[in-house]
């Protein structure tokens, strides 16, 4: 059985804040949930849909984010507790529906958890989601703790049922990947199946519809105001004069502060936690037992906006901080040490610097920037793209994947990303203004993602490119969740249809299709080299699963690679695929053979023939 299944209420486990949020989704009673992958949330996915083969929860991973909320929308909309999940960046896909279904709004408990990623750990932006409340007028939660984002979560769809309004639960990669120790409550019943009861002047927003809709959405926000100011997630620590208002992991780092620099009894902490609409009662009425106030938040200055604004309608004129050069920057995550040598700076309280470990007598750690994995089928067929395209002007759009990594030396394939599925429509663009060959890259989960659409484009309105299509089996960069093309036998699971991306290139009316198998790299060079010459949309799809995939369903040949006497030091294969499994020791090119999966591509190029199977033992 599921560890987060386990009925013992009171039994303590040490979780991952995922894992714990996913917790706290099955105490409420959640029956349906839906998702499209990213970090830093994956893994509430994974769970949810590990408890669905044990239990009659619905999960499913969409094929986007905007598929997947309109799915959770429909559900909600028909009595069911509802889950949907995705990264910051995917909360944009998903935006159009969102912004409406905040007029429709739901009759069973519907929660959105957005997963922040300051810093950019895994992501192309730090946007802060929480102006996704303000835009649509949705609540926001925001957890502290490992802990309390798994018991606000049933918090969040009582909210939820009582307003009739999906809920935004915000948490932030520091919360998601922490670890805490969470005590399970008891889980609620769960009701499947619900009903929908027709309402067309409630559901159908038509202009006259929808005029109606925003009167009820603006009530609504009142109501949850008034619940904001009484919530028992925005509350005060200490009663000290000196004031600090704060949010999510800022909260923890605050009390340690504070502790830290000997000040408790002359500070006092609120912690929002319900953070929109904001509190404004609870706000005013702490901001007049303050002289001054410290706004701690990572992301934008969302709460010092709004708390700057209560207190001047409030005819308040104390010292309000947050988002400056000496103080909190718009840039990155906080942590434990600058949040303590920042109010020590604001509240003019002495605070010994911290001073870095003496590491003087320790080795230097060699850097390791992300890197293809050895044997990925990507670094192949990027290799024979380049090779395919020597002599040409070239522009190479990629997009968001493992894949993404080919831009980096020594591949150097990728010029230009915006968003997912972006590659497929800035080619249109780039063929189009510019005489250059445009050869786009994108993954077979990104492809059905948002792919599909700049392909339509680029057939209809007759560009000439050539995309590449990177088919390795598996959602990889996420950790290998399915996506529509995925044979979900591999999981050992029926019930799934399979779409082929050949036949939905095909049916778009792309005339020029190549199917190729990366590691064969002679004959994948000769048909690239077609496919690129070909005036019009062609497309190139590269089939071969992901290493490291295969090997998790023992599908892979378990042969590794020597590089034997005969190298002349040429070291091509260093240079040109800089595959991780070569080293360099001293001047000699070696390869470790537990990193090598017997991919053959170093071996195809190495002039001398130099790179050898390791014969296996018999006897």
């Amino acid at each position: 059985m599921h560890k987060l299944l386990t009925e013992d209420p009171g039994q303590k486990m040490l979780l991952l804040g995922n894992e714990a949020i996913a917790r706290g989704a099955i105490e409420a009673g959640v029956a349906f949930a839906t998702t499209y992958p990213g970090t830093p949330s994956s893994e509430i996915s994974l769970n949810l849909f590990q408890m669905s083969q044990e239990s009659d929860l619905y999960f499913e991973y969409s094929t986007n984010e905007k598929v997947s909320l309109e799915v959770a929308a429909a559900a909600a909309n028909s009595g069911v507790r509802t889950m949907c999940m995705m990264k910051h960046v995917g909360l944009n896909v998903a935006a159009d529906p969102l912004m409406t279904l905040a007029y429709v709004g739901v009759t069973g408990g519907m929660v959105i958890l957005t997963a922040d990623d300051p810093f950019m750990f895994s992501s192309q932006n730090e946007q802060d989601n929480r102006y996704y409340g303000k835009l649509s007028g949705l609540p926001i939660l925001e957890p502290s703790s490992v802990e309390e984002a798994k018991n606000m979560i049933p918090y969040a769809f009582d909210l939820s049922e009582k307003l009739k309004e999906p809920v935004l639960f915000r948490t932030t990669t520091r919360i998601n990947h922490s670890t805490g120790i969470v005590t399970l409550g008891e889980m609620k019943p769960r009701v499947t199946k619900g009903d929908f009861v027709k309402n067309p002047m409630n559901y159908v927003t038509v202009p006259a519809v929808s005029r109606n809709l925003h009167v009820k959405l603006l009530e609504n926000i009142e109501k949850a105001l008034e619940i904001a100011d009484k919530s028992e997630y925005n509350f005060t620590k200490g009663t000290g004069k000196l004031g600090i208002i704060c949010n999510g992991v800022s909260y923890s780092y605050a009390v340690d502060g504070v502790k830290d620099l000997g000040i408790e009894d002359k500070v006092s902490i609120l912690r929002i936690g319900f953070s929109h609409p904001m509190p404004e009662n609870l706000i005013v009425n702490f901001l007049k037992g303050c002289e001054k106030v410290l706004i701690m938040e990572e992301g934008e200055p969302y709460m010092e906006e709004a708390v700057k604004a209560f207190a001047q309608e409030a005819g308040l004129t104390l010292p309000i901080k947050g988002k400056s050069e000496e103080l909190f920057s718009r840039l990155y995550e906080f942590d434990p040490a600058m949040v303590r040598e920042r109010i020590a700076k604001y509240f003019d309280v002495p605070c010994k610097p911290t001073v870095a470990a003496d590491t003087s007598d320790v080795p230097e750690i060699p850097q390791r920037p992300p890197n293809l994995c050895a044997g990925c089928s990507h670094r192949a067929t990027y290799y024979a793209v380049k090779k395919a395209a020597e002599g040409m002007e070239t522009i190479y759009p990629t997009d968001i994947g493992c894949y993404t990594l080919g831009f980096l030396p020594p591949l150097g394939m990728g010029d230009f990303l915006v968003c997912m599925g972006s590659s497929v429509s800035t080619s249109c663009g780039f063929s189009k203004a510019t005489d250059k060959k445009v050869i786009s890259f994108i993954g077979d989960s990104t492809f059905f993602h948002s792919g599909i659409t700049g392909l339509i484009n680029a057939v209809y309105n007759n560009h000439n490119f050539t995309l590449v299509i990177l088919d390795n089996g598996t959602t990889a960069m996420t950790g290998h969740q399915p996506n529509p093309g995925v044979d979900m036998s591999n999981f050992n699971l029926s019930g799934y249809g399979r779409v082929s991306i050949e036949e939905v290139v095909k049916g778009i009316g792309v005339e020029h299709l190549t199917i190729i198998k990366p590691y064969k790299l002679r004959k994948s060079i000769e048909a690239i080299k077609e496919a690129l010459n070909y005036k019009g949309v062609s497309v190139i799809i590269s089939q071969e699963m992901c290493t490291l995939y295969a090997r998790s369903l023992k599908q892979l040949k378990d042969r590794s690679y020597y590089v034997s006497d005969k190298c002349k030091n040429h070291r091509d294969c260093i240079n040109e695929i800089a595959c991780p499994a070569f080293n360099l020791e001293g001047e000699k090119v070696t390869i470790d053979p537990v990193a090598c999966v017997g991919c053959m591509v170093c071996a195809q190029i190495c002039p001398e023939n130099a790179i050898l199977p390791i014969k296996k033992k018999t006897g």
